[in-house]
């Protein structure tokens, strides 16, 4: 938009809005021909009076065309439609989880995604996460004890090896998941977390019963972090949800607290620290007796970063360096659940110099060496299983040498970012390449920077 390559911008707005180049051209007063030369690249948009109608037939604010803000900008936003009331809960739910509407609500999500056509997916991509009260009183279950599970089931006869198996599919999801985002794996997960949540309405034994809804609630974190990955907010928060009651019915509260956590991560990435702020506090209150070490120094470090988001500099050194003298107590390892372990001191590093980031386009004499200090030492201790996290590291220093007019550096971290990203299937890192973008425009004279710029633009097209 800033460049006014309206070829990019059409070919991006057919493949993700759905937009057919007649419905672009009728949009904004153009023929179907004209629209065609555009994304061919052989016609350009120059005139002012063609810019405003793109603009107002787009709707695309006037600022990112280089336009005074447009008529329509500032009228009164029209409600959006209602979504459909949920039907009402029993009441025990609102102090009590049951174990068996866990079971019905996973079926629910999973058979609704498995077979989500274009036009449902189009209304979740569009749909927001819940938050404030609506999302933090749908979570005080989660601090009143599990109620036996009711009704006649059929039996089953499923044993520990059989729950082991289903406990390595798990495994290898996740670690799916934290190398190459959430991208191409996420129906499988949904299948088999459907697959689990039909084992679980048979009447298992109480020893395999208990792990089988432990491995319900790890799939369902997955299939969480796939769906944001994804661009499904509110999906996110629907399978976070369903993760923290699965793990409420296992007994499993330091798992429950991490689901907690990366609730608040999401918050955090909505703009909303307050709330993640609460839903940090909410996991800390219950896993004082519950959780290890590197837990306990992993939710100082969500709770750093609301301090952050919020402008509490002085509280966020402070949470900062209570995450990093928790993280020294934890052990080798042995006694930390697995999914704990990318949680070492170049996840530490990472957050840590991401936050400071933040503060640095704010401030960049002050904190941009900080930030560029802390990331460097994130991707130099990083393995190459957290591909989504390098991807990521590569950006943020990328953006702190912007800042600080570091040129050459920016350009070099900004192919790296690419070359880690084409192995990635991760929204959050398209996203940041979209942000890093925009660092690139105004430096026409640079050929580095050009380089850079067609890179990102070429990545960001596929």
């Amino acid at each position: 938009m800033r460049e006014h390559d309206f070829a990019a911008a059409f070919r991006l707005i057919k493949r993700y809005a759905g937009l057919s180049q007649n419905r672009i051209a009728n949009a904004c007063g153009m023929t179907p021909g004209k629209v065609s030369t555009i994304i061919a690249g052989t016609a350009r948009v120059t005139s002012y009076e063609v810019l405003t109608r793109i603009s107002d037939g787009l709707r695309i604010p006037g600022g990112l065309l280089g336009l005074a803000p447009r008529p329509w900008e500032k009228a009164a936003p029209r409600p959006a439609a209602p979504e459909p009331a949920p039907a009402p809960a029993p009441a025990a739910e609102t102090t009590v989880w049951r174990a068996e509407a866990t079971v019905e609500l996973a079926d629910r999500l999973t058979r609704g995604d498995l077979t989500m056509d274009r036009r449902a997916l189009t209304r979740a991509l569009a749909s927001s996460a819940v938050a404030g009260a609506a999302l933090l009183d749908s979570l005080e279950g989660w601090m009143y004890p599990a109620a036996p599970p009711g009704g006649t089931r059929r039996p089953g006869r499923l044993g520990l090896r059989d729950v082991e198996q289903l406990e390595q599919t798990a495994r290898a999801f996740r670690a799916w998941d934290h190398r190459y985002g959430g991208g191409l794996r996420r129906k499988a997960v949904l299948g088999q977390l459907n697959e689990v949540a039909g084992i679980l309405r048979e009447h298992q034994p109480a020893a395999v019963e208990r792990r089988l809804y432990r491995v319900l609630a790890l799939l369902a974190g997955t299939a969480a972090t796939m769906a944001w990955d994804s661009g499904l907010q509110r999906r996110a928060q629907d399978y976070y949800r369903l993760s923290l009651r699965a793990a409420h019915a296992g007994g499993d509260r330091i798992w429950g607290a991490n689901v907690l956590a990366g609730m608040a991560r999401q918050m955090l990435y909505t703009g909303r620290p307050q709330d993640a702020l609460e839903l940090v506090r909410l996991a800390q209150e219950d896993s004082r007796s519950h959780a290890l070490p590197r837990v306990n120094a992993m939710l100082r470090t969500r709770e750093a970063w609301a301090l952050s988001a919020m402008g509490r500099t002085a509280a966020f050194e402070r949470a900062t360096e209570q995450a990093r003298a928790t993280l020294a107590e934890a052990g080798p390892g042995a006694e930390d659940p697995y999914w704990i372990a990318y949680f070492d001191e170049a996840e530490l590093a990472g957050v840590t110099g991401g936050r400071l980031l933040e503060l640095a386009r704010r401030d960049p004499r002050a904190h941009a060496e900080r930030a560029a200090r802390e990331i460097r030492q994130a991707l130099d201790r990083r393995g190459r299983e957290a591909g989504r996290s390098r991807a990521l590291d590569h950006i943020g220093l990328a953006e702190v040498c912007f800042l600080v007019g570091d040129l050459d550096t920016a350009c070099a971290q900004a192919h790296a970012a690419v070359d880690a990203a084409e192995s990635v299937h991760s929204g959050r890192v398209r996203s940041g390449l979209a942000g890093l973008y925009a660092y690139t425009v105004g430096h026409g004279t640079s050929n580095r920077v050009r380089e850079a710029r067609a890179r990102i633009r070429e990545q960001l097209a596929d």
